[in-house]
């Protein structure tokens, strides 16, 4: 049986970005996680060990997303190699990385990646 567990909206100001400007300054940023997974066994048990804690998906987010990268593409690879290495068991994980108001010539709302694996 194949089950979603999904942490989205996740909120970090980082420093990620080409400019110089953006190393200093910083801006927002916004990552969604989607795992694929199986937690039938904690719908039986009712345990957090038999599931995808929430928790430890936001802290992995936001620990990635506090190191700082040219590319938002090298944070979500980052990201997917943590939960690889964190989450056992047969796991795909779907990271979309949000850049808001990129200094981009024009009105930007959001630049993003998406990442599966």
């Amino acid at each position: 049986m194949i089950n979603i567990v999904e942490v989205e909206g996740i909120e970090v100001y980082a420093y990620h970005g080409c400019m110089e400007e953006e190393a200093r300054l910083g801006g927002k940023y916004i990552v969604d996680i989607a795992i694929n997974t199986d937690f039938s066994k904690s719908g039986e048990t009712d345990h957090l060990i038999d599931t995808i804690d929430y928790v430890a998906v936001r802290k992995i987010v936001i620990e990635e997303m506090a190191i700082r990268s040219k590319l938002i593409e090298h944070v979500g690879y980052r990201i997917l190699n943590r939960f690889k290495n964190s989450f056992t068991g047969p796991n795909t994980f779907k990271i979309k990385v949000r850049k808001l108001n990129p200094p981009i010539e024009g009105t930007v709302k959001e630049v993003a990646i998406t990442i599966e694996g």
